[in-house]
């Protein structure tokens, strides 16, 4: 019974594949917006931090020492460059040619335009995970749901086939052992039958409270008769 169920649940999941749309694949990037917001407030705090430092070395050209706090400012808030960086940087200084200060303005312009781009890109795709994910989410609850609801059918289905089981049983045993012994088996094949309706049934605290009661008044009533039987016979007195 358990291997027709496996095979049965491998076909649902096989007819399920083959109808429904696959998961795109998910980006690499958070799923949560924030986190993403967080890194861009973080970086523009630092962006205009030095902007200013820079802006106001600027304005002051004509007092070193402002300038050279302020310029210190703005090296505190970047990361050391890079000694190839800092070569080119002293090869433009001394040539220090209009063109080439010109060209490096507009490198530095697509630069930035490229870093927006990339950002731009970055909550794209931040929103797209956060898509992905909720797909995956919802097909593995209801991947959850399928199971429960097969373990739930395979359990109902063995209560039944035991129910089944017991009125044969019950049946046999009315025909050639005792109709009173057959009768009790056919009622425990009945009530293994009803079990999944039971358990699943809004009463069942009713039904359960019930079923206590009665089994226990018949416990009552079979110590009853046991203890009167058991009384020795007495000789009526004339």
């Amino acid at each position: 019974m358990q291997a027709v169920y496996l095979i049965a649940l491998g076909l649902v999941v096989g007819c399920s594949t083959l109808k429904e749309p696959a998961i795109p694949p998910q980006p690499d990037s958070p799923t949560s917006l924030s986190a993403v917001k967080t890194v861009e407030a973080t970086q523009d705090k630092v962006d205009g931090k030095v902007a200013a430092a820079v802006t106001i070395a600027k304005e002051n050209a004509t007092k070193p020492a402002i300038v050279t706090s302020e310029l210190s400012v703005a090296l505190s808030l970047l990361d050391k460059p890079s000694d190839s960086e800092l070569a080119l940087a002293r090869q433009r200084s001394e040539k220090a040619t209009p063109a080439d200060y010109e060209a490096a303005r507009k490198f530095g312009a697509h630069l930035l335009a490229s870093l927006d781009d990339a950002q731009r890109k970055m909550e794209t795709d931040q929103k797209e995970a956060a898509r992905v994910s909720q797909l995956k989410d919802t097909k593995i609850a209801q991947l959850n749901a399928d199971i429960i609801r097969i373990r739930q059918e395979a359990s109902k289905d063995i209560w039944t086939m035991t129910g089944c089981g017991l009125a044969v049983i019950g049946a046999l045993l009315c025909g050639f052992v005792s109709p009173k012994a057959g009768t009790s088996v056919i009622v425990c094949g009945a009530f293994c039958g009803s079990v999944p309706f039971i358990i699943g049934s809004a009463y069942f605290a009713w039904i359960a409270g019930g079923t206590l009661v009665s089994v226990a008044g018949i416990g009552i009533w079979h110590l009853y008769e046991v203890t009167n039987s058991s009384k020795p016979y007495e000789q009526p007195k004339e």
